[in-house]
């Protein structure tokens, strides 16, 4: 899916309530019938409104689910990134982790579970291409995560970036499988998993040392 723009913002509160029944209704239909499902015609009939009236705002379905896709990652962003700063903010003084890791574990887990079914054709028929949304979205983590890891003693710009890019990577990856997968374990008991992962990797090169050996000297 290719990011397009709207044709034109409504001024008039009419036309902007349109406007959310349309985005509303292309979430419905998005969820309901896949990417490949849907179409103008059913975002319009589910909004209740024409097609014609939807044209006037966005060009095709692609625009209209680009809004789906930006809302939905603005509001994970705001609440994921709010909820890192928290957790580093209270976290105990000293190179330790684990709070900070743990606090933003559980943010990203409510955020994927309050809409799962949105998120699985999110991950599986709206892939991440470099250039777009969802990988704009990671980098901003990226940054940010970047930028703690300097204050807690990164040896380095690139050291650092390297260790968010292959932190934020990975939990997305496992947290995303947790909540799509359902593997019938308790999410408690995914959280401490993660946590004792991802805080050993980070305090492990925080402290100059390696994760894991890399065989015999």
């Amino acid at each position: 899916m290719t990011g397009r723009a709207r044709r034109r913002e409504p001024r008039q509160e009419r036309s902007r309530a349109m406007v959310e029944r349309i985005v509303a209704a292309a979430r419905e239909v998005l969820v309901a019938r896949g990417y490949d499902g849907t179409s103008t015609n059913r975002i319009a009939a589910a909004a209740g409104v024409s097609p014609g009236s939807l044209y006037q705002y966005f060009p095709d379905k692609d625009a209209v689910l680009t809004e789906v896709l930006d809302r939905y990652l603005d509001a994970m962003e705001a609440r994921v990134s709010r909820a890192f700063l928290d957790s580093v903010a209270t976290a105990a003084p000293g190179p330790g982790t684990a709070a900070a890791v743990r606090g933003t574990l559980q943010a990203l887990l409510d955020t994927f579970a309050a809409e799962p079914d949105l998120l699985r054709v999110i991950v599986e028929q709206l892939p991440r291409s470099p250039g777009g949304r969802r990988a704009a979205f990671a980098g901003r983590i990226d940054d940010l995560v970047t930028t703690v890891l300097l204050t807690r003693g990164a040896p380095g710009t690139e050291p650092a970036r390297a260790m968010a890019w292959t932190v934020v990577r990975t939990v997305e990856h496992l947290t995303t499988g947790y909540v799509l997968e359902r593997p019938g374990f308790p999410r408690e008991v995914v959280v401490d998993e993660l946590t004792a992962l991802v805080a050993g990797y980070l305090d492990a090169r925080l402290s100059g040392g390696r994760v894991a050996s890399d065989g015999p000297s």
